[in-house]
């Protein structure tokens, strides 16, 4: 276990922890812009938006990145393993939170529209300044749990040959011959990194917690 550590922490610094963080921030990033095409854009924009979203958490995640890597080849366009997950991840996770903000800004009150037009805002304004912080504090739980659960789906990056912690076990498992201990090692590493961003997410509840307080005592 000793020996075969270094190279599985190794791999999770050079391709698990960089693949989720890319895939959540840029998939929070297109689940915001989807969420508000939804809720806000003109009927084909939304329509375009819905559909996006209704493929995406209609299919496995696998599925998707088998036809990422390996589907669009055979209509000419190659991409090496990390870009195609990277591209699979992000398209996965920009679904599902575009639910979760979607929801989160369905939530706040439509008085605080009016509030944020009551004083000049524009709708930029409105949503930036007085819309998106409070939609933020809803929207937090379910968003860390997303980030969560990522870290643990980048294993399925090994079946397209992302050389990141599990399939790193895969290898050394293919010339030791020793797969209880390997797994056992990845699934305890996976563990590690999940409790660490657990205690983060707690931590970032009570932040939020009293943030809403003081809005609330402030209103």
């Amino acid at each position: 276990m000793l020996d075969s550590l270094q190279p599985l922490l190794w791999a999770g610094l050079i391709f698990t922890v960089p693949l989720t963080l890319l895939s959540f921030v840029l998939g929070l990033s297109l689940g915001l812009v989807t969420a508000i095409a939804r809720l806000f854009g003109p009927k084909p924009v939304a329509d375009i938006a819905r559909f996006y979203v209704w493929v995406i958490r209609g299919t496995p995640l696998l599925v998707q990145l088998f036809v990422i890597f390996y589907g669009l080849p055979s209509v000419g366009i190659l991409l090496s393993a990390f870009p195609a997950a990277l591209i699979g991840f992000t398209l996965n996770v920009g679904a599902y939170t575009s639910e979760i903000i979607r929801a989160a800004i369905s939530s706040v009150p439509r008085g605080q529209w009016e509030a944020g037009y009551s004083i000049g805002m524009s709708w930029s304004q409105a949503m930036r300044r007085t819309i998106l912080p409070q939609a933020t504090r809803v929207a937090v739980p379910p968003l860390s749990n997303t980030f969560i659960s990522l870290v643990k789906d980048t294993s399925l990056a090994a079946a397209i040959t992302v050389p990141e912690l599990f399939q790193t076990a895969q290898r050394i498992v293919a010339t030791t011959y020793e797969p209880l201990i390997l797994y056992i090692e990845a699934a305890l590493l996976y563990l590690a990194l999940s409790s660490v961003l657990s205690l983060l997410q707690t931590r970032l509840e009570k932040r939020f917690a009293r943030y809403g307080g003081f809005l609330e005592a402030r209103t």
